[in-house]
């Protein structure tokens, strides 16, 4: 699948400090998601990150099952940085009507994220999530309203443009 939105101009001297994320990634190997509620599963994932020269990094996030190549889930948002610091906002949609910004630090090449504000759709399937979380990695933590806060997935992947 082809990213619609591509590199335009020069970068934004705002978000110089995630350039190393620029470009598409794929799960290096099946990522696994598991929760109590749920059977464990195995998802194959592709990371878009762009930017247009705004003071942004665009993503999108596409996940398929393994098996089935089924959609999963979609992503999209933007990443900004707060100008002079190592700051990082996360602001992202997902197609399951969640909405999530995670803020955090900057450090090397690893982005350490907490969600700060969720909203969602008013008839978002229960129960709603409360807390989501060379090579990236991503591991996702979540809790409901029935279940405390738990690993749901885990993937790593590889640039592959």
């Amino acid at each position: 699948m082809s990213c619609p939105m591509q590199h335009k101009g020069p970068l934004n001297d705002a978000v110089a400090p995630l350039e190393w994320l620029l470009g598409t990634w794929e799960s290096a190997e099946p990522g696994e998601g598991t929760f109590p509620t749920i059977k464990p599963f195995h998802y194959t994932e592709t990371l878009h990150f762009t930017h247009v020269g705004q003071p942004v990094i665009n993503f999108m996030f596409n996940a398929f099952h393994i098996e089935t190549k089924k959609p999963l889930h979609r992503e999209s948002g933007f990443i900004r940085m707060k100008p002079g610091t190592n700051h990082v906002a996360f602001i992202n949609a997902q197609n399951t009507g969640l909405v999530d910004i995670e803020e955090g630090e900057l450090t090397d090449n690893q982005l350490n994220l907490e969600s700060c504000a969720l909203s969602r759709i008013s008839f978002a399937k229960d129960p709603h999530v409360q807390k989501p979380d060379g090579k990236l990695e991503q591991t996702v933590s979540m809790a409901t309203l029935n279940q405390p806060l738990t690993q749901h997935l885990h993937v790593t992947y590889q640039r592959t443009s």
